[in-house]
């Protein structure tokens, strides 16, 4: 049997995919996890050896899960399942090493067939998936940024509307640091201003609102 986990905050697409993978007679769903914590502390002893997993989760960006996950769990293949269609988000996590890439509406057999590529080391990219990354313009991000825990901090106090002072007193830092940040941010970002930055920080489910 193919043992497989699934990782979604979601129960009721957890259950569904569950009935649709245990179906199939040589898969077996040997755990579920509805965050990055679970996932952590239940993946060693359930060891499956394909692994579903949603890109956006309450504790944790998907694509920065990947590529531990693949270190530490040897022949581990991962299934990003995901709602983004953004170039940078489908470039960034396979970089990061995932295995297949599926939209969140594929239907079942889509599924059973990615999870049946990964399984004999074949990569496994969906229709829509394909058009996305075939159609990449010139502008635009290719890459979700990596940002630091200070940068993702600055981040959460801008979305909140909190000025530089205001985010130099509650990280206690100086308001040039914040500043530094901020330059920083838009960089990465490329874009004119950090609250645009924050817009794509939160599409990209790299901080979430509050």
């Amino acid at each position: 049997m193919i043992k497989i986990a699934i990782t979604d905050d979601h129960p009721l697409l957890l259950e569904g995919l569950k009935n649709i993978i245990n179906a199939h007679e040589d898969f077996e769903v040997v755990g579920m996890y509805s965050s990055a914590t679970e996932l952590s502390k239940n993946i060693a002893v359930d060891m499956p050896m394909v692994l579903l997993l949603d890109i956006n989760l309450p504790d944790a960006n998907g694509i920065d899960l990947v590529k531990g996950l693949k270190e530490n769990n040897n022949g581990l293949k991962i299934i990003a399942f995901s709602v983004h269609n953004e170039f940078a988000v489908i470039n960034s996590i396979l970089n990061e090493g995932a295995d297949a890439y599926l939209q969140k509406n594929a239907n079942g057999d889509e599924i059973l067939t990615a999870i049946s590529h990964v399984i004999v080391g074949k990569r496994y990219i969906c229709e829509k998936t394909r058009t996305i990354l075939n159609k990449k313009s010139e502008i635009g991000l290719k890459q979700v940024p990596k940002l630091t825990r200070r940068e993702k901090e600055v981040l959460r106090f801008v979305a909140k509307g909190m000025t530089t002072n205001q985010i130099a007193e509650s990280l206690f830092i100086s308001s040039h640091t914040v500043e530094s940040h901020r330059k920083n941010l838009m960089e990465k970002f490329q874009t004119k201003s950090v609250t645009a930055a924050v817009k794509s920080a939160l599409e990209y489910g790299l901080i979430r609102e509050s």
